[in-house]
């Protein structure tokens, strides 16, 4: 015996058994399809038999895609982001006139007929008769579900989306068939739910409910008569019943809906006549989608939380999975950006530098021992428009950053500190250090080979009065450029190299650094993040954490929520406590007597270093607490502005200094988000100081311009060899790509130099005495 469907109807069986009779006349009625001659009929008839049972039994329903919503670490938003806007809500939290005004308008019929209404069918088979084209369809709603389960499994691929809505008589027979299926497995309230939330309704809205938060600012649940009735005409043809862009076409359509709720019997005439006289009084919310649209400045932030979704294979084993979970959405990414630090760096940033001026600055705070990203913004804003980029000046090329980072200058010199101090060379350790010399050679690599001075390319320090001998304590408050050049001669290049390693630092490409002594220079491209997480060690004793965004992801799927597993932190030693320790103490000095003197917290115990490049193109300021470490970068992203006699947030500068520019932005972004928190202390070395004083004043960042060209011989950028070769490139590079500083497009991420290609010869890159011109 047939089983009967619970609430009535036709048994699949008896469903199949009708469609058999009736599939190619309900086909081509719903399809839009006019079929001339009888003989045509029988042949598609045949057709859609074989076709009929070929058809998989089961309908593959994909999750819905849902937006998803950033959150910082206290919970609160920091942006939503989608690929379709739509949240899921049950049919319970559906306003009743909501529930009535579309099946008014779209299948009055519905609750009375199975997934074919042949009543509907023969209706509209006789009126496109009559009209000698097609006036009227039949599909059920159970049928439009069905498709538009279709145009979502289809995701955002054109073809797919074509294939899935094609009026071809072959996809409504697999229509047919599905919502039969639908019909016997969910039953009419949970098909109208279903079709409720997936449906599109205009201006970006999936579902009820972001149709109720787009038209009205309201919860669908509390729709009003009028307000459904609106929503409910506008499923048929959002864009010419578009409320928003034309008014008189969607009050008309919504009128019509009233009409039909009354005829029906779900309101009485009056109630659709008073609702008909009613003024739309739409309460537009517009769509506040993607990263751009962050809080607090986090957009970078927000960015670079979708860049590890997308490219961490724990969301995926593939680019295409991670990217299909992503766009699916429904997903509450609970992230490691302190609201009290975001709110800090965007502070001091706008304090110290405007988005107008020629150059920019990019901030990053992280938390030593944990690896949190805790704060993550730049000068200019995420955007499109003038003085706006896309590009994140904190990270590395691969992360969405620029496609080399920025060289560094001379707060790449600890790392040769604490390379020295692994192999044992004492915190007293004394190097001659003259004004100006030839770069010692040869100098021991990793792989055996050492690298030899075949140009007698020199180094100088910044002054003339920087004479040596120095000991390491004088040498790291002074940044004297010679002595670190000697120390990386003496241990050789693989302890730094294997120093490195450990703290992650490489290059903004993700290269690894040349073996070549010139890096003790910082004359290679690092991100700000890459710096902030290297020093981040020092301030943890010698621990490295890997930099995590995300702390935690649960996912709604239907009604029920699951948490995805996400990236951890990998900590491990890079320095013995005892080098860290020292390279605290040296570090220290640089902003209590050296050249980061405005960059010191009053509050707290802070240690940091200075660094600025070749003429003045590049300023740094990377320093740290015990609880956290942050790093500062001012220059143009071009590198072609040279911060001399150059205006940067209102105030004039003749020259720019690490310690006098990136300096007080770090020192005021650190303050703010290091208040009312607690405030360790370093654990000390004693190292004594030089056997002769020389009375120099350290508070000009002296070492750092001349020298950290990596000779700075060349004809313009200076990140040449000896010979000059590598100039000039600043100016031709950068104006291929930006074409301008002040306020024009910003060079693409993803745009890659190839290897000497703007060198002047090769031993620009490979000698190491010179960058060669690969900067974006």
């Amino acid at each position: 015996m047939a089983k009967k469907r619970s609430g009535g109807g036709l048994s699949p069986t008896q469903q199949a058994a009708k469609f058999l009779g009736v599939s190619v006349l309900a086909g081509a009625v719903m399809a839009g399809i006019a079929l001339p001659a009888v003989g045509v009929l029988g042949l598609a008839a045949k057709g859609s038999v074989e076709g009929f049972d070929e058809i998989p039994a089961n309908l593959k329903t994909p999750p819905l895609s849902q937006r998803t919503t950033i959150l910082d670490a206290q919970g609160d938003s920091i942006a939503t982001v989608y690929s379709r806007d739509r949240t899921v809500v049950d049919l319970t939290d559906i306003s009743p006139y909501m529930q009535k005004a579309i099946v008014a308008i779209e299948d009055a019929r519905f609750y009375q007929h199975g997934a074919i209404d042949l009543k509907g069918v023969l209706r509209a088979l006789n009126k496109n008769a009559q009209s000698g084209g097609v006036a009227e369809g039949a599909s059920t709603l159970t049928q439009q579900y069905v498709k538009n389960v279709f145009v979502e499994e289809a995701g955002d691929d054109p073809t797919k989306v074509a294939q899935a809505t094609q009026q071809t008589l072959g996809r409504k027979i697999k229509e047919l068939k599905y919502a039969i299926q639908v019909e016997e497995e969910l039953g009419k309230k949970k098909i109208l739910e279903n079709y409720l939330n997936i449906t599109f309704f205009g201006q970006q809205a999936y579902g009820v409910e972001a149709a109720s938060q787009r038209y009205f600012s309201k919860h669908a649940k509390d729709l009003n008569l009028q307000e459904a009735a609106l929503l409910a005409g506008i499923v048929q043809s959002p864009s010419r019943y578009d409320p928003v862009n034309d008014e008189a076409e969607a009050v008309k359509r919504r009128n019509i809906v009233l009409q039909r709720m009354a005829e029906v019997g779900d309101i009485s005439r009056a109630e659709a006549a008073r609702a008909q006289k009613s003024p739309l009084e739409l309460k537009v919310s517009h769509p506040k989608n993607g990263c751009i649209t962050a809080v607090k400045g986090a957009s970078f932030f927000c960015k670079y939380v979708e860049k590890v979704f997308l490219n961490d294979p724990v969301f995926g084993e593939t680019k295409e999975e991670r990217a299909k979970l992503w766009n699916q959405g429904g997903l509450t990414i609970r992230t490691t950006l302190d609201p009290q630090a975001q709110e800090s760096v965007q502070d001091s940033l706008s304090q110290h530098v405007n988005k107008s001026d020629s150059v920019a600055a990019a901030v990053t705070l992280v938390e030593p021992g944990t690896g949190k990203i805790l704060g993550m913004g730049q000068s200019k804003p995420f955007g499109y428009g003038d003085n706006e980029t896309e590009i994140n000046y904190n990270v590395g090329n691969g992360m969405g950053g620029s496609n080399f980072g920025f060289p560094t200058g001379s707060t790449f010199k600890p790392f040769v500190a604490a390379a020295a101090l692994e192999q044992g060379r004492p915190p007293t350790q004394e190097y001659s250090s003259p004004y100006d010399m030839e770069y010692p050679s040869p100098v021991q690599t990793c792989d055996g080979k050492p690298w030899v001075n075949t140009d007698g390319s020199r180094v100088e320090n910044e002054d003339e009065s920087e004479v040596g001998p120095y000991r390491l304590k004088e040498a790291m408050a002074k940044s004297v450029n010679t002595y670190f050049v000697q120390m990386i001669s003496d241990i050789g290049m693989c302890p730094v190299m294997k120093t490195l390693d450990g703290l992650n630092v490489v290059q903004g490409n993700g290269e690894k650094l040349p073996e070549v002594p010139a890096i003790s220079l910082g004359s290679k491209g690092i991100s700000p993040l890459t710096m902030a997480t290297a020093y981040a060690a020092f301030a943890a004793r010698g621990m490295y954490c890997t930099p995590i965004a995300i702390e935690s992801i649960t996912q709604k799927i239907g009604d029920k929520q699951k948490s995805l597993e996400v990236p951890k932190s990998t900590c491990s030693r890079a320095v013995s406590e005892k080098t860290a320790d020292t390279v605290n103490t040296l570090l220290r000095g640089v902003v209590d007597s050296g050249t980061g003197q405005q960059a010191g917290l009053t509050s707290r115990e802070s240690a940091g270093k200075t660094g600025t490049t070749d003429e003045r193109r590049n300023a740094w300021f990377v320093g740290y607490t015990p609880n956290m470490s942050g790093a500062v970068w001012v220059g143009s992203a071009s590198q072609q502005v040279k911060m001399v006699d150059i205006t940067i947030g209102g105030r004039w500068h003749p020259k720019v200094y690490g310690g006098e520019v990136p300096g007080p932005i770090w020192r005021d972004a650190m303050t703010g988000a290091l208040s009312n928190r607690e405030a360790p202390s370093f654990n000390i070395v004693d190292i004594p100081d030089a056997e002769r004083d020389r009375g120099e004043d350290p508070d000009e960042d002296r070492g750092e311009d001349r020298g950290d060209n990596d000779n700075g011989n060349g004809d313009d950028r200076g990140n040449g060899n000896g010979n000059g070769n590598g100039g000039n490139d600043g100016g031709l590079f950068g104006g291929l790509v930006t074409g301008g500083t002040t306020g024009g497009p910003e060079p693409d991420p993803t745009f890659s130099v190839p290897e000497g290609l703007f060198q002047g010869n090769d031993n620009a890159g490979n000698n190491g005495n010179g960058n060669g011109g690969n900067w974006p």
